[in-house]
């Protein structure tokens, strides 16, 4: 080698140069490639994407424009990567299962959620959405830096102006060198709030920004259980969360079908139904008949079908534990500030995006003052030419050039090159009376913008009250409902301090279906008005139980089989409004034919509170409720019933009330709630009704002063009678007649206790359903048969009939927060009722301590 060769060698340290080129890659992909920046959530190949299209004038009012050449515009002049990189990324973006919020809106085939890919993209078309062009809006106006492009011959955006939280409201995911990061999409409206809350108190600490933003809101729906995950992520900036897909479980001629209707997050359907068979196939589920996918363009639903002896409950169980039906999602908010990478909590990802608000804000004030100074300027030289008309046109005439002339203006009457040049550039109809108003209105405004646009730039708090202004507005225009519920699951242990105390409105339909809903959403009205939409149901269902209490209170559910389960409120899952809710039967290992008859809300299990049970055939008990404070997941026996009998109805008393009781024949008992001693939870009950051969107990209330008693007959025959026509008996006897039954009238299904407030639902076994208020039905004596209050076909007759406390026309309510509202439970009368054989002992088998029936002889009946 030559000495010259040799001077062009330089000696370096491998090890040295190793690590120095190896960070200066990394640090390129993690500035350049992998991480979104804090302000606008997005990556430089997403930002590059949207700023191209606005560029281009591909916008959300304009036409859709060829995939291609929207790529083509993006790796010529500003990524310069593969055409398949730019054009996967912008797929994701108008993929709503990708995106909460999509920002591409396309046109074509982009993809599906069992995994296809998008169609190539000389076939797509695409074009800006709606709200991506928040992301770019006031761009123009000097509100953000530029930089060059690669190769120095383009300018593009360090940053968008994004005026709305997009790395929160939509999140995103990458893996850099040594890093990765993982932040998931979360609600709109509840993001907006957490900023403008933030904007408004500085202090505000993770927990109480938590009553803003509870957690993710996926595109894809599915449930987050249990909130200790999210709330790790949000204080650490790291944490994992559970999702879970959202089954029902319905029963079809007796067999058992689980239906998914929402997948967790990222999940491949068409994998997770090939995971599903191959468990069945190799015997590691056993009780799946049939597995099919029938989801179609109104949504997803994939359909498992059961044998019929399978637990339901049991093999979802099994399903969310060996499938992807529940995943976890692992949180790393990681994004750049300031152009180096940083883990960051809740708090510091909304303050630093509220930071960049304030700078676009300032930087748009400035240059709107900057063109508005400029504007004024050139008007205050128009008011001078106006006010020196015939001096200036001398002048001009006067002038062998135009540069004369403007150095003439200039010096005559000390105006700005600017003014000079605008006012030989001025036409003859600005001489006019009405042009020369016109002028001087306008710099009268552009006096007072100027000032305005001053006092913005000297006091932060205006510039804030703006940001809440413009955010509250894209709020109001792309606010949606929350897709993602949150619920404390089975297998989870949460702290209940962490759970915010809130009145809430818990509503369980007739079919089963249960919700819980802020108090909040329904707003309190006046009388009169119409109230909110309440409650998505079928057609052949209606709200069964409605009633207002507090996340933190128990709710006990009383099955027909004597059982008792208990939940907190905060675990009934919180939905949208207008939402159907979820089966009950996914809350509580009810069995299959067991039913929901009562819904008890309770504060606390103090003593001096009693729980009064009434079954089909005649039995009462009466429990202090201290009895059921300590209740398993499983669910506990609250009465010990005979083999052929069921749980009718329960109340909770304070121990003074007034029992009435009302059989299938028109017989009805009044007695008083002491005559029943209080027993133990196991115990059997005592006699409260002696019935006749083939009676049954067919409606309970508890008695309230100026009420009166309704009676429903199957054929559709009602009355109202006053309470006080029923004196107060001993507890076990036949009782009074309450009802003369008749051929033309038919068997009792119904006794309620009702005030003229009150409205009435009947339903036939046709499943029509009238509703009417109380006062509309005729008030008359015991031994009456009443009036037709729905006619009914020779082969129907009256299946159901509910008491409605709240004026709700096709579930719309209306309540206030000073008010607790329910629906009263529904007294179900099933077609081919068990008869209760003729049985003179008249008592129940006990099982250990459980206590035998009393015997009670005041059996007098009153014709």
């Amino acid at each position: 080698m030559s000495e010259h060769d040799q001077s062009k060698v330089k000696e370096i340290n491998i090890s040295q140069e190793m690590k120095t080129s190896f960070m200066d890659y990394a640090m390129s992909v993690i500035v350049s490639r992998a991480l979104p920046d804090v302000r606008d959530g997005l990556k430089p190949v997403h930002r590059r994407i949207l700023f191209a299209m606005n560029e281009l004038g591909i916008t959300a009012d304009k036409a859709y424009k060829k995939s291609a050449r929207i790529v083509g515009e993006v790796i010529g002049k500003y990524h310069p990567h593969g055409d398949s990189a730019v054009y996967e990324t912008m797929v994701r973006m108008a993929q709503d299962f990708s995106y909460r919020y999509m920002l591409v809106n396309g046109h074509g085939n982009f993809g599906s959620v069992d995994g296809d890919s998008a169609a190539a993209m000389r076939y797509t078309e695409a074009k800006m959405s709606k709200i991506s062009m928040e992301l770019v809006r006031d761009i123009n106006k000097d509100t953000i830096d530029y930089q060059e492009n690669y190769d120095g011959s383009e300018s593009e955006p360090v940053v968008l102006p994004a005026r709305f939280p997009n790395l929160l409201v939509n999140g995103t995911s990458g893996i850099a060198v040594g890093m990765a990061t993982n932040i998931p999409p979360h609600h709109l409206g509840e993001v907006i709030e957490g900023v403008l809350e933030l904007s408004k108190n500085p202090d505000l600490t993770i927990a109480e920004l938590m009553e803003y933003i509870p957690g993710p809101d996926f595109p894809t729906a599915a449930e987050i259980v249990g909130i200790s995950g999210i709330r790790r992520a949000y204080e650490t900036g790291k944490g994992s969360i559970t999702i879970r897909a959202k089954a029902e479980i319905e029963d079809h001629n007796g067999k058992p079908w689980i239906i998914v209707n929402e997948i967790p997050y990222q999940v491949n359907k068409a994998r997770l139904i090939e995971k599903i068979a191959e468990l069945v196939r190799d015997k590691k589920i056993d009780g799946i008949t049939d597995l099919r996918d029938e989801s179609d363009r109104n949504g997803m639903r994939i359909v498992i079908e059961l044998r019929r002896d399978v637990n339901a409950n049991v093999l979802l169980n099994n399903l969310y534990k060996q499938t992807a039906l529940q995943t976890s999602f692992g949180i790393n908010m990681l994004a750049l500030v300031n152009g180096h990478p940083k883990v960051l909590n809740l708090k510091e990802v909304l303050y630093h995006y509220l930071e960049h608000q304030k700078v676009v804000i300032r930087r748009r004030t400035a240059f709107e003052l900057k063109k508005a100074e400029a504007r004024a300027h050139i008007l205050e030289g128009l008011r001078i030419a106006l006010d020196h008309i015939d001096e200036i046109i001398a002048l001009i005439r006067g002038s062998q050039t135009t540069e004369i002339a403007r150095n003439g203006l200039i010096e005559q009457f000390n105006l700005s090159h600017d003014q000079a040049q605008a006012i030989l550039d001025m036409r003859l109809q600005r001489l006019t009376g009405l042009e020369r108003d016109k002028i001087e209105e306008e710099y009268q405004e552009l006096i007072a913008k100027i000032a305005e646009l001053k006092a913005i730039l000297a006091d932060e708090e205006k510039v804030l009250e703006i940001i809440r202004e413009e955010l509250i507005e894209i709020r109001d225009r792309f606010n949606d409902e929350r897709r993602t519920t949150i619920s404390v699951g089975e297998d989870s242990l949460e702290d209940e301090d962490l759970i915010p105390r809130q009145n809430v409105v818990i509503t369980l339909s007739h079919n089963g279906y249960i919700k819980r809903i802020p108090l909040s959403t329904y707003r309190s009205q006046k009388r009169g008005g119409r109230g909110v939409q309440g409650m998505g149901t079928h057609d052949d269902d209606f709200v069964r139980h409605l009633f207002i209490t507090n996340s933190h209170h128990h709710l006990l559910f009383f099955t027909n089989k004597g059982k008792v389960y208990r939940l907190k409120g905060y675990e009934i899952p919180a939905l949208s409004r207008t939402a159907k809710g979820i089966p009950i039967i996914n809350l509580l290992q009810i069995d299959k034919d067991e039913y929901v008859s009562t819904v008890i809300p309770v504060e606390s299990f103090d003593e001096g509170k009693y729980v009064f049970f009434m079954t089909k055939y005649g039995v009462v008990k009466r429990t202090n409720l201290p009895a059921f404070g300590n209740i398993r997941r499983g669910g506990l026996f609250a009465i010990n019933l005979r083999e052929d009998d069921e749980l009718h109805g329960v109340r909770l008393t304070d121990g003074e009330k007034e029992i009435i009781v009302g059989t299938r024949k028109g017989m009805s008992i009044r007695f008083e709630e002491t005559d029943v001693r209080i027993m133990g939870r196991t115990a059997a009950g005592v006699k409260g009704v002696t019935l006749q051969e083939e009676d049954q107990v067919v409606g309970m209330d508890v008695i309230e002063e100026g009420q009166d008693v309704l009676i429903v007959t199957d054929k559709g025959f009602g009355k109202r009678t006053p309470i006080e026509d029923y004196r107060v008996q001993t507890r076990g006897g036949k009782g009074i007649k309450t009802c003369n039954i008749t051929d033309k009238n038919g068997d009792l299904v119904s006794l309620k206790v009702v005030s003229e407030e009150h409205d009435l639902m009947i339903i036939t076994t046709s499943g029509v359903i009238i509703r009417m208020h109380v006062q509309e039905i005729s008030q008359t004596g015991r031994n009456t048969q009443g009036v037709r209050l729905i006619r009914v076909a020779e082969d129907e007759h009256v299946s159901t009939v509910a008491r409605v406390n709240i004026d709700d026309d096709e579930e719309e309510l209306n309540v206030s927060e000073d008010e607790t509202t329910e629906l009263d439970d529904v007294t179900n009368v099933e077609g081919d009722q068990p008869v209760l054989e003729n049985d003179e002992s008249d008592h129940v088998e006990p099982d250990n301590d459980v206590e035998k029936l009393d015997e009670d002889d005041s059996s007098t009946t009153d014709e």
